[in-house]
């Protein structure tokens, strides 16, 4: 028996949550939007923001340069970090008065290290339809054409501003065997690759993604150290916004070096522990007493130490 809602010879298939499926009542539309090119939006998510009543948006002088490029006329409502909590009942009045309303943030998806969670959370407890518009996304982009393992991944978002924070947070993922995903923004970007040495070791694989979709967009591969002495020696590469992604294989590897070290090497650790040693003094320390890899003593020493 032939769907009513399908129409036959043409592409239309019916789509939950689509602004034309009859559904009564107010409903908010999570909006994916471009992240640098322009034309990297979803013929849906213009019809979408064709239709709403309103557009919440991240910071509304930006996204009502897009808008205008697609000749779209949207009363607007900002919505950020510091005005998310008391906004988010403004806005379930208006749903609640059966409203359509788009969340936008100022490039991708919404949520993703991004304001809005606040919002959802209030809106499903209270019932209000919530409807994802898909599109893009920077670290998606990004690691699709990293050439990293892709099967497993964590994404972090932003590390912490403070080094000694940055670099707790960074030691806490030293075990993860999966690739791991960070954005970073320029003015970080020299001091949180610093840490990435001092946490992982200087020959951890990484690629570092900048401007994606756009004029500029950059990829680097190499180690954590080359990395680190590219962007030292190109400081006019500094620019834009970055998606960090390292290679998750440490655990493994931190397992391999406990049977390949071995005991001796275990207890020497244990002993500059106490004195409380660097860790890189230790590796350094360590390798040169036992002639191995300074690699291995380092991951084994981050592993000792948060045991």
């Amino acid at each position: 028996m032939q769907n009513k809602n399908f129409k036959s010879g043409s592409d239309e298939l019916p789509i939950a949550g689509d602004s034309n499926n009859g559904a009564e009542g107010g409903v908010l539309y999570i909006v994916a939007t471009p992240i640098g090119n322009l034309k990297d939006i979803t013929l849906r998510a213009l019809d979408v923001l064709a239709t709403v009543d309103w557009v919440a948006a991240e910071d509304t002088r930006h996204s009502k340069r897009l808008l205008q490029h697609y000749a779209l006329h949207k009363p607007m409502v900002s919505l950020h970090e510091h005005n998310e909590f008391d906004r988010r009942h403004e806005l379930l009045q208006k749903l609640k008065k059966g409203e359509k309303g788009a969340l936008i943030s100022d490039a991708g998806t919404p949520l993703i290290s991004d304001p809005g969670y606040h919002l959802v959370n209030l809106l499903r407890q209270e019932g209000i339809r919530v409807v994802p518009i898909p599109g893009a996304s920077a670290f998606v982009s990004a690691l699709c054409a990293a050439g990293l393992p892709t099967d497993r991944f964590a994404f972090e978002g932003f590390l912490p501003a403070k080094k000694n924070k940055r670099l707790l947070a960074l030691q806490a993922l030293c075990n993860e065997t999966r690739t791991l995903i960070f954005y970073e923004s320029p003015h970080r970007l020299l001091d949180s690759l610093a840490s990435f040495q001092a946490a992982f070791g200087g020959d951890q694989e990484m690629v570092v993604a900048k401007e994606i979709t756009k004029q500029f967009e950059q990829f680097q591969s190499g180690t954590v150290s080359e990395i680190l002495q590219y962007f030292e020696v190109h400081p006019d590469k500094v620019r834009g916004e970055f998606v960090l992604m390292v290679n998750g294989t440490l655990a493994e590897s931190s397992e391999k070096s406990k049977s390949e070290l071995g005991e001796k090497v275990d207890s020497a650790i244990l002993v500059l522990l106490k004195q409380e040693l660097p860790v890189k003094q230790i590796a350094e320390i360590v390798s040169q007493w036992q002639d191995v890899k300074k690699k291995a003593v380092y991951e084994r020493t981050l592993q000792l130490k948060s045991d």
